[in-house]
């Protein structure tokens, strides 16, 4: 027999609702303000999305976000599969959580502590090796791969536990090196786990301040270029900006639902 909710729990989960996404869908409305104004709407129009595509700060700093988002959800996604397949080969139970404690220490850790610790260790190395400069891309690239790869492992982890490894073993003995049976027994069935854990790598990279932030100097990102447009006044082409981000950051944690809900149906079928 199915229980009915109250009404007091109703009321309380929509006021959450509300409390979390009526800044966002008042942003997206004044995104579409004829005039600057902030607090009266005088009328519907593109105006601010235009201004803001023909603005070549913007666009360069979209330019380097979406560079930096791709590579480094792509390294991530391949050395965190490997790594998961590591951790799923390990028979010892110790050694196993060992990994896995390891892995979430990343997670858990505030985004401040884990972008001041990088800073430093790549100050450091630079000035063993006797670098010009410390920070650049490739230290923002290391740092985003990093704080990525944890989230990988956590969403192929999984999916290798739901194959049966009698598939895997029944390659081998039909003559597959352990390469061969990965690459055409266990790939297809972790799929899912890799693109969703690619899809989630994308999303934190995009919108990432804090650690970029402290290992990026010069290199621009979207979240560092709004973080210094707030120092000045606040025009609705940031609003544009914002809506566009959010828009896109929404579809892409939809698909990544998605392909979790088909992955968790597959085993359910069989």
């Amino acid at each position: 027999m199915k229980k009915k909710s109250s009404p007091l729990y109703n009321v309380i989960l929509a006021l959450v609702y509300i409390f979390m996404y009526a800044p966002l869908l008042v942003m997206v409305f004044f995104s579409f303000n004829e005039s600057k104004s902030t607090s009266v709407f005088t009328g519907f129009s593109f105006k601010w999305y235009v201004e803001l595509f023909s603005n070549s700060d913007i666009m360069e700093a979209l330019r380097n976000t979406l560079v930096l988002a791709v590579l480094s959800s792509l390294i991530a996604t391949v050395i965190g599969t490997i790594a998961a397949y590591g951790i799923y080969r390990t028979r010892n139970n110790f050694v196993s959580s060992s990994f896995m404690t390891v892995t979430n220490i990343p997670m858990m850790n505030p985004d401040i502590v884990t972008g001041v610790s990088l800073m430093l260790l790549f100050v450091f190395v630079g000035r063993l090796i006797g670098a010009n400069t410390s920070l650049n891309f490739f230290t923002l690239l290391i740092a985003h791969i990093t704080f990525n790869i944890p989230y990988v492992i956590l969403n192929v982890l999984p999916k290798l536990r739901q194959t049966d490894v009698r598939l895997y073993e029944a390659a081998l003995d039909l003559g597959c090196t352990p390469r061969q049976a990965f690459f055409n027994v266990m790939m297809p069935a972790i799929n899912p786990g890799i693109v969703s854990g690619l899809l989630m790598s994308f999303t934190l990279s995009l919108d990432d301040f804090v650690i970029s932030y402290y290992t990026s100097s010069g290199f621009q990102t979207l979240p560092i270029k709004i973080f210094s447009m707030t120092k000045r006044i606040v025009k609705p082409d940031m609003y544009a900006l914002s809506s566009i981000i959010f828009v896109t950051i929404l579809l892409l944690l939809i698909t990544i639902n998605i392909l979790q809900m088909k992955g968790e149906a597959k085993p359910a079928k069989k």
